[in-house]
């Protein structure tokens, strides 16, 4: 009898199915592997009825970053497919005024041709001090920046700001939980993380050492491992 289970993966902001290039082969001997594509639309409602609709019947569903606010939305549309929920250096809480200034400023550069600048201006917060100077993932940054454009950006940022306050639904969550995060993550702090874990019940809270906001480039086998436990639950 086949028991495999479909895997969704949806990237966060600026990502492309790159992130993940590193941990998913280790996952696909679990079933089928998909990555959601999150650029077509610019609020998260929109975004998740979009990658329901393409994604198979039943999945389990990792989401990094803005993949996990996702994440939360497609719970919130269509719990019962969800067979399998991970959610990797996110958080539950809705945008800061201060975070909707940064944004805004964000889009309008990167609509005034500034988009590379952009992305080079969040790199550092993207990744462990350690890294900051890594030419590779400093180019990783920007080819997958380029994977989806600009004008994705503007829209994913835009969903983003409008994103909900997903605390309220964390007790909702019933199926099995990872919540992996980076020990020293400067975009979104591991303590949401733990805020997560402990709102959702059974959730596991995995924090990786020396990593920053991309587990998937920082720390890939430690990554692939936590998933595979995960998908084994």
């Amino acid at each position: 009898m086949d028991n495999s289970m479909p895997i969704l993966l949806v990237p966060g902001l600026g990502g492309s199915p790159r992130i993940y290039a590193p941990v998913a082969p280790a996952l696909w001997r679990f079933g089928p592997v998909t990555v959601g594509n999150h650029i077509r639309d610019d609020n998260m409602g929109a975004i998740a009825r979009r990658i329901l609709a393409e994604a198979p019947p039943r999945f389990a569903l990792a989401g990094h970053s803005m993949g996990g606010y996702i994440a939360f939305e497609i719970m919130r549309q269509a719990p019962a497919r969800v067979a399998k929920l991970a959610l990797i250096n996110t958080q539950a809480r809705p945008d800061t005024p201060e975070a909707t200034t940064r944004r805004r400023g964000q889009i309008a550069r990167a609509q005034a041709g500034e988009y590379h600048a952009v992305l080079d201006d969040l790199f550092p917060g993207f990744v462990h001090p350690s890294r900051r100077d890594n030419a590779e993932l400093r180019q990783l940054v920007h080819d997958m920046g380029d994977d989806i454009g600009a004008d994705a950006f503007v829209r994913q940022q835009t969903a983003v700001i409008g994103r909900a306050d997903s605390r309220p639904s964390l007790a909702w969550i019933k199926c099995p939980t990872l919540v992996l995060t980076g020990d020293e993550d400067n975009t979104i702090p591991n303590a949401l993380s733990a805020e997560m874990a402990d709102g959702i019940h059974g959730a596991k809270l995995v924090i990786l050492q020396n990593c920053g906001h991309l587990p998937q480039l920082e720390q890939p086998q430690a990554t692939a491992d936590a998933l595979v436990e995960w998908l084994r639950i």
